[in-house]
């Protein structure tokens, strides 16, 4: 059984916050006071849920700044971890 990897947060927000709740890209970026332009680079995976991103979709009712951050990190850490283990050596060994 394969692993599935974890979804980007913006597919989240594109595929279910905003048709749940009937809004455009520009009313959402207008009501968040982001600019239209970096929530469709999030939206369309392109750039990372930021702190500040998740702060302001918390205060606008749309779950907690701690779980789009960690939805984030899961994502990041999974891309980065399918590119194979990075040649490192240990700390604690000498």
């Amino acid at each position: 059984m394969a692993i599935q990897e974890p979804v980007h947060p913006g597919a989240i927000l594109r595929e279910d916050v905003l048709p749940d709740l009937e809004l455009t890209v520009s009313e959402t970026a207008t009501r968040l006071g982001v600019s239209r332009v970096s929530l469709s680079r999030v939206l369309h995976e392109h750039a990372a849920v930021s702190p500040a991103l998740a702060v302001r979709l918390e205060e606008a009712g749309v779950g907690t700044a701690r779980t789009w951050l960690a939805l984030q990190a899961a994502f990041d850490l999974a891309h980065e971890r399918s590119g194979g283990s990075p040649q490192v050596r240990r700390l604690d060994a000498a």
